[in-house]
């Protein structure tokens, strides 16, 4: 099966209009550029056409609407790149339709349980043919990726530890801050210590040292589909930490007050408030950085049975960070393109693609990583 007709659902958001400005520059394809609206489609289509090697073409196409999967099949996709989050609350309507299409499917998800369900469709999938993967992003799309990659430097792997910093000056979406504040107070399952063990969301502070160019950040409970895959996938893995954070110390302890109110049944869901809180956070855009981080840590026994502390870090300058969690899904999507992808069915995006295709897809961003390695 050749993609030839690509569609982007969410094309013009924060992540969709980098996934489609990148694959605008792909010869031999029809982008659709899809969303609730067609103006700003048709907007983003204008401003790429001078310079796009992909034919162009914009529509309005709501994923909510009645009939979306007769108009999604009107479009004849090939492959569908779903970036319209958040994903909390969302049901399997765009991947059943896809697989009814007999398309293939990629999302941007980093829900828990939509990423971490989505098996359930594997068996349609596999009748229909086509891929379905969930959570090509930076978690668990990148993240998978690089633990597998040094995982094999281990006789034994005990903790993964890893987080995701963003500069304060970096683009930031309604959707993903929307996803976020769902749970900021609520219960999140996590490994630790060897068995589940109950935090909460945006709760458990601390500050970790990134590298010279980042500096410490603070950092908080974040729920995400690794919290569950990694366990699953590394099973002598005694715990699984995941955080994320706010660059200036106002912003990010705010959150932390507000997670404290919903734990205690003040605001039963921040969620609501999404839109004005983001637009309170762009009165602060001035302060911090454009840079931003990720660092996943993987400590356990080398293959001499000494303690091996392996530390991981990405760096994004010049505002860049925000074109990370579209590279899981632009490698996926032209590996299909290209044919040179043959799996099927519907999975989690955990471990599809090595480090080196990320380097690949990396290249002519202001985007580095080094490795530090600490024996004994």
């Amino acid at each position: 099966m050749s993609c030839q007709r690509v569609l982007i659902l969410g094309g013009y958001g924060n992540f969709g209009k980098r996934i489609t400005a990148s694959l605008a520059g792909t010869a031999g394809i029809t982008l659709i550029i899809a969303g609730r609206r067609s103006a700003p489609a048709k907007a983003l289509q204008s401003q790429l056409l001078a310079t796009a090697s992909a034919q162009l073409e914009a529509t309005e196409l709501d994923l909510h609407a009645t009939d979306f999967e007769a108009r999604l099949a009107a479009l004849k996709p090939d492959l569908v790149i779903h970036t319209g989050g958040p994903f909390q609350g969302q049901d399997y309507r765009v991947p059943r339709a896809c697989i009814a299409v007999g398309c293939h499917y990629i999302d941007l998800a980093d829900d828990r349980r939509f990423v971490c369900d989505i098996s359930q469709l594997d068996a349609e999938a596999q009748a229909a043919g086509v891929l379905v993967v969930s959570g090509a992003s930076s978690v668990p799309g990148l993240s998978s990726c690089v633990i597998a990659h040094y995982a094999d430097q281990f006789s034994r792997l005990d903790d993964i530890d890893f987080a995701i910093a963003p500069g304060n000056q970096a683009e930031r979406g309604e959707a993903t801050v929307r996803g976020i504040l769902s749970y900021t107070g609520h219960p999140i399952r996590a490994w630790q210590d060897g068995r589940w063990q109950q935090v909460y969301g945006w709760m458990s502070l601390r500050r970790l040292p990134f590298d010279t160019t980042i500096g410490r950040r603070p950092l908080a409970n974040v729920d995400i589909p690794d919290l569950e895959l990694l366990p699953a996938a590394y099973p002598t893995v005694r715990s699984v930490r995941f955080q994320a954070g706010l660059e200036l110390g106002l912003l990010h302890y705010g959150m932390w007050l507000m997670a404290g109110m919903a734990r205690i049944g003040l605001i039963r869901n921040w969620s609501r408030w999404s839109k004005p809180i983001v637009r309170a956070s762009e009165w602060f855009i001035r302060w911090g950085t454009d840079t931003g981080g990720m660092q996943i840590n993987l400590r356990g026994l080398d293959h001499q049975q000494q303690p091996l502390h392996l530390k991981w870090v990405l760096g994004a300058t010049d505002g860049i960070g925000p074109y990370i969690p579209t590279l899981s899904a632009l490698i996926l999507a032209r590996r299909l393109i290209s044919g040179e992808l043959g799996e099927r069915g519907a999975k989690a995006c955990m471990n599809l693609f090595p480090l080196s295709a990320f380097e690949q897809e990396a290249q002519g961003l202001a985007i580095y990583h080094q490795l530090e390695t600490q024996r004994g």
